[in-house]
């Protein structure tokens, strides 16, 4: 798997992070002063990038997580059909179909870009 691991403190809003197994983007981050007995917490939110589902993670600071490496790739259009669009990947030459987002249209030869990780791809 693409990832690497990272303290929790390393951690900010608009990265990445590994919840219940699938990548999410944190879009808020919070720490609790160390208590008596510990370290600081950290409570991170986040929705996860291929399913936009909300979830939230609270580990100490020092603890370490994973961090997905989600890479940024470009694309173009080769067809639509329906809802889905065949598109080749602009530096493999690779072409696969994805599912065209609900607000937006594509049309062939647009160039468009999109994340991928694991085989999940989701055009941003």
């Amino acid at each position: 798997m693409p990832r690497e691991q990272k303290q929790v403190r390393d951690l900010q809003e608009g990265s990445y992070v590994m919840m219940d197994d699938t990548p999410c983007e944190i879009n808020g981050y919070s720490t609790a002063k160390p208590g008596k007995h510990g370290s600081a917490k950290a409570r991170i939110e986040g929705k996860g990038v291929f399913d936009d589902q909300k979830r939230s993670l609270s580990q100490p600071v020092d603890a370490k997580v994973w961090v997905p490496i989600i890479e940024r790739k470009q694309g173009q259009v080769v067809s639509v059909t329906g809802d889905d669009a065949q598109v080749m990947d602009l530096d493999t030459y690779e072409t696969f179909t994805m599912r065209v987002p609900e607000d937006e249209s594509f049309e062939s030869d647009q160039d468009i870009e999109y994340l991928e990780y694991e085989g999940q791809r989701k055009v941003v």
